[in-house]
């Protein structure tokens, strides 16, 4: 009859106290900062007028695209680090094709590769110098004429830094 009680109680927990796995509001939310809210900044790549989203912070990293529906054609997300590494994305929560350009620590994409909406499976870097990410759209660096081999300005990098109060120089930039 104890064991029974027991079992009860346990069962009663879980159900009252451990969280679903469906997707809600509270589980969307991550921590916000003080520029996280679809701060968009404009942005260029080989002469191609973007507006990026910047992630540079571990938690901005980490959120990503998560949970949105639609990017328009010219926007995007770059992601900066302080280094130059290898890198692996993934598309956890993220409902949007995307294409996702590996850039060098000079500013030059080195790659670009298809992600499938909720892929968790990782795209990985060939290259192991990538410092900057762009993800768009899937198929916009085509639509758009941005080939492998275009460079990004590291002086523009540093601005979009700025422009979300960041300093460059903690960014090797």
């Amino acid at each position: 009859m104890v064991k029974l009680s027991k079992a009860k109680a346990i069962f009663f927990c879980l159900i009252v106290f451990y969280p679903g796995c469906k997707e809600t509001e509270g589980n969307r939310e991550f921590e916000k900062t003080e520029r996280s809210e679809n701060r968009f900044f404009n942005f260029e790549i080989g002469g191609v007028p973007l507006r990026v989203e910047v992630a540079a912070l571990p938690e901005e990293r980490a959120k990503g695209l998560m949970f949105r529906d639609s990017m328009g054609l010219n926007e995007g997300m770059i992601f900066i680090f302080a280094e130059g590494t290898s890198q692996r994305f993934w598309m956890k929560n993220t409902r949007i094709p995307l294409d996702i350009g590996y850039i060098s620590t000079t500013g030059i994409l080195l790659e670009i590769h298809k992600a499938k909406p909720l892929d968790i499976s990782g795209v990985p870097s060939r290259s192991n110098d990538i410092k900057f990410v762009l993800e768009l759209n899937a198929g916009a660096y085509k639509k758009l004429g941005i080939p492998i081999g275009t460079r990004i300005s590291l002086e523009d990098v540093s601005k979009l830094l700025d422009g979300c109060g960041l300093n460059p120089k903690d960014y090797n930039l």
